[in-house]
């Protein structure tokens, strides 16, 4: 029998974090059910397939250093560190003992990911991935750099480098089984005569984006000579629609000097995603390959797509590059872009100073992107080395002990800055709305610190100095180091999609570039841990008390 989850639970998460909005309003729903013959199984999957798609399920579920919005995707046991189901296969911990993992769960076990196995029973492939390919195109790389080092096709990266770990309880399990690195082998899937590939750029701008492009562009053509490359312009749009949206196409010289600029030269754009009509129109195009370059949201839809085109039977290579300014997508080390909004945040922060700085009892408010994740403040408060307090969507503060720091801070140098992620405090500023997609309509944080302030620093002959760059710090052209980052990931995503993998992203494990699941990628966000050595970092260098830290979470 079918077993309806406790109070307050969900089938894919902890009790612990699970949302209890929707089985605990179902009771007399639950009744009726019964009453009118369903039976307790059928009851119970009612229920929790009820609560699965109500869009206010998507914010419920948070725990140390993440937030899930798709939990569905993700095995509780794999993400949240119980032990895992018997399996079919065995992966090698790092203390080197084995762990039993199913296929599903194996974050290495990419049968359902490659076109040459995606349509088997994953249990007919014990061991993946396999050293030698059936289908054996050589990798034109190898004629024309004799030499040139090329991966094994079974080269992994450890999914935790750590022993004995200070912080292993409130890490994830996700990525046990290890990761397949993500570069050139030296025999690969397509024939690159035959392949035809396009890309697109969704959600908003983030810099680096045009840096993806040119990468992309440029491996295909000089490393792999294809000449058929395309770009869709206006994010999905172009792909469901292409008769209605330009389509682009790229070469060298078209892509040469972009990366000099912020933006896309494909219109990012949202929405516009119908996995069905974009099969049709892939297929009607002939194309192939498909790199997906966006954040959590694009990946999430980018595994749909992958999952329509193995319904369709429709061979694609479906390669997601995650975009992310706020450094908040799961799992990888950093997002491209990320170190050029920081970069830029910090010059923004440098003229708060000035401002505060130059008047008496100043304090300046910089208030950053960051809605669910306070990276970039965090981040800037440290590059800039100006800060006195940083307010993160992580960490719940009281205007009490803000305006008590404030007034010691003042006591101590006369003025002060502080940096506010645009998501932080939103208990004070809460407005109970909700926009067209179901999302919280978040309030302004920026503007009720500068009032709050004002008024209270207003007896004292004090006063603040707001900033709000907003998308200034975004629209920026990437920094060296990211471009460099960059082409990593576009080289990459071009080997991938090469070597047959599908429905799968790119992104650095340990500073080595790898290839996950686009599920895992799109199952949440990332978020600061308190326990991290970013945050204990940032504090410390801003001098922050122990009730504007987060000491009393870490307490719990």
């Amino acid at each position: 029998k079918t077993q309806l989850p406790a109070k307050g639970t969900s089938p894919s998460i902890a009790p612990s974090h699970a949302a209890s909005h929707t089985m605990g309003a179902d009771t007399k729903e639950l009744a009726a059910a019964l009453i009118t013959g369903l039976g307790l199984g059928a009851a119970a999957a009612y229920l929790v397939a009820k609560m699965l798609a109500s869009p206010a399920f998507e914010n419920d579920v948070r725990g140390e250093g993440y937030m899930l919005r798709r939990p569905s995707l993700l095995s509780q046991k794999n993400l949240l560190g119980e032990p895992a189901e018997p399996s079919l296969r065995k992966s090698s911990d790092n203390d080197g003992t084995s762990a039993e993992l199913p296929p599903s769960d194996d974050s290495s076990h990419l049968s359902e990911h490659h076109l040459g196995a995606w349509l088997d029973d994953p249990a007919s492939h014990p061991c993946w991935p396999q050293k030698h390919s059936a289908k054996k195109v050589l990798n034109p790389m190898a004629r024309a750099r004799p030499g040139m080092n090329f991966l094994n096709t079974d080269e992994k990266v450890l999914g935790s480098i750590l022993l004995n770990d200070s912080k292993a309880s409130i890490r994830s399990n996700a990525l046990r089984g290890n990761c397949i690195r993500a570069n050139a082998t030296e025999y690969i899937f397509w024939e690159p005569a035959k392949v035809k590939a396009v890309m697109v750029t969704c959600g908003g701008l983030c810099p680096g984006l045009n840096s993806i492009i040119k990468g992309v562009t440029n491996c295909l053509w000089h490393d792999y000579n294809v000449r058929k490359i395309y770009g869709a312009t206006g994010g999905y749009n172009g792909l469901s629609a292409p008769d209605k949206y330009q389509m682009l196409e790229l070469n060298p010289e078209v892509v040469r000097e972009i990366h000099m600029k912020g933006g896309s030269i494909l219109k990012a754009g949202r929405g516009g995603f119908d996995a069905p009509k974009i099969c049709k129109s892939l297929q009607q195009l002939g194309i192939n390959l498909l790199f997906v370059i966006g954040g959590d949201g694009t990946q999430f839809a980018g595994h749909l797509l992958y999952e329509e085109a193995r319904r369709q039977r429709l061979p694609i290579s479906i390669v997601g590059v995650p975009k992310s300014i706020d450094n908040d997508v799961l799992f990888v080390d950093r997002t491209f872009g990320f170190d050029s909004a920081v970069e830029s945040a910090a010059e923004v922060i440098r003229n708060g100073w000035v401002e505060a700085s130059s008047c008496e009892k100043g304090v300046g408010i910089v208030k950053l992107m960051g809605r669910d994740a306070g990276f970039v403040a965090a981040h800037a408060a440290l590059a800039s080395n100006l800060v006195d307090l940083c307010l993160v969507p992580e960490v719940k503060v009281t205007m009490e002990d803000v305006c008590e720091h404030v007034d010691d801070v003042l006591k101590r140098k006369k003025y002060m800055v502080i940096v506010v992620a645009e998501g932080a405090g939103q208990d004070l500023v809460a407005t109970g709305e909700k926009d067209a997609t179901g999302h919280t309509v978040y309030g302004d944080i920026g503007v009720y610190l500068r009032d709050t302030l004002n008024k209270h620093l207003k007896p004292q002959g004090g006063r603040t100095f707001y900033i709000d760059p907003s998308y200034i710090i975004r629209s920026v052209p990437v920094t060296p180091n990211d471009h460099i980052y960059c082409s990593r990931l576009a080289n990459n995503a071009v080997h991938t999609a090469m070597r047959g993998y599908t429905g799968v992203c790119v992104g650095a494990i340990h500073n080595v570039i790898c290839i996950l699941k686009s599920k895992l990628i799109a199952s949440g966000k990332k978020q600061i841990k308190v326990k991290s050595t970013t945050w204990q970092s940032c504090v410390q260098n801003c001098h922050m008390p122990h009730s504007l830290s987060g000491g009393a979470q870490l307490a719990r």
